[in-house]
């Protein structure tokens, strides 16, 4: 994902701007792994491989992403899965 398709994203649910996280870049400075947070709601949505997951609530599988927030836990500066 590009740094700047920041700039064309939003929020799924309350269409709030988000907020980046970038974890892991190539060369091209392209995101391959990173984190979006939504301030005004307090989701999140991980950016794996490149690809931002931003599925809805009720389609998410939280033990999926479990091992990905804990890898990043450092990164992140937390102990826990955003909730």
């Amino acid at each position: 994902m590009k740094a700047t398709l920041i700039h064309k994203l939003c929020c799924p649910f309350d269409k709030q701007d988000l907020k980046l996280t970038i974890i892991t870049q190539d060369v091209n400075q392209n995101i391959i792994e990173g984190l979006l947070s939504c301030p005004a709601c307090a989701r999140y949505y991980p950016i794996v491989y490149g690809i931002p997951i931003m599925n809805p609530d009720e389609y998410r599988e939280k033990q999926l992403e479990a091992p990905i927030m804990a890898r990043w836990a450092k990164q992140l500066g937390t102990t826990n899965t955003p909730e």
